[in-house]
């Protein structure tokens, strides 16, 4: 199969795009290790270690990699998230698939080799509002986003840089970051296949937060076919809500549904214009 190029999904092929040529990768929750064969076999990366904590998905990786004949170019690691690794091993770090609280604990346990990377490719599936604050608290930037539907699935992915203070090790304060959020925000929270419940505190995030800064400016199209969807989403759950016996439990949900539409229809108003 060494002459065969592997074909990737919509989902990772995105991933892949945002990959800068000529770095060096390293792929956390690797899984079948399609990414980084995609990468070598187009020759956009010299060399790459793909990583698992999981020793089903590692020995699939390597099969793959052993079929594509390209154990020279990969190497492979039973890891827990980063700590099979060391700083200056790689250059662009990608973690996809994940949920985000533990994508958050990967990037914190191991944020000193995190640091020493020039980028991030960050596809998390769940609790997407808290881990665009996470990264920037953090002191990385967001630097582009993108969003793919995939059988009836949407799949935001960001890219991420270190902010100037990231490789000097100054830690910025999160408490003083969570204090700037005064535009309503996101009622919801993406997953890999849908909008999550709403966070505890819906009011906490922003617009940017909720839905992706670049996203909102450039248009993008798939997050326009998600709101159009969550919108009409909320429509009918506040109808079947109007006609429910009359409850606290039940009020209260009006009234969070309520906002949650509002803020779908913030976003949705982005595109007008």
């Amino acid at each position: 199969m060494a002459g065969k190029h592997v074909q990737l999904s919509r989902r990772l092929k995105a991933i892949a795009d945002m990959v800068t040529e000529g770095n060096r990768l390293v792929d956390v929750g690797c899984d079948h290790g399609y990414l980084p064969v995609y990468l070598i076999q187009q020759k956009k990366i010299p060399s790459a270690i793909a990583m698992d904590v999981r020793k089903g998905p590692l020995s699939r990786a390597q099969e793959h990699i052993r079929q594509y004949g390209l154990e020279e170019y990969i190497q492979t690691r039973l890891s827990d998230g980063l700590e099979g690794l060391k700083a200056g091993e790689g250059d662009t770090l990608v973690i996809a698939g994940m949920g985000g609280p533990l994508m958050e604990r990967i990037l914190t346990d191991g944020r000193s080799v995190r640091n020493s990377f020039s980028e991030l490719i960050l596809q998390p599936q769940s609790d997407i509002p808290h881990f665009r604050r996470f990264i920037q608290s953090e002191g990385w930037e967001i630097t582009e986003e993108k969003m793919v539907e995939e059988d009836g699935k949407f799949y935001p992915m960001m890219r991420v840089v270190p902010g100037e203070n990231v490789h000097s090790s100054l830690k910025l304060n999160v408490d003083s970051f969570q204090k700037n959020t005064s535009v309503k925000a996101s009622s919801e929270n993406l997953h890999a296949d849908e909008w999550a419940e709403m966070p505890e505190n819906p009011a906490a995030y922003t617009l940017e937060e909720a839905f992706g800064k670049y996203l909102l400016q450039e248009k993008n199209q798939v997050l326009y076919h998600y709101l159009q969807r969550e919108s009409r989403i909320r429509s009918q759950i506040l109808d079947q809500l109007e006609t429910a016996p009359k409850a606290e439990a039940v009020t209260a949900r009006i009234l969070e549904v309520k906002e949650e539409a509002q803020l779908i229809a913030a976003a949705l108003a982005e595109y007008e214009g």
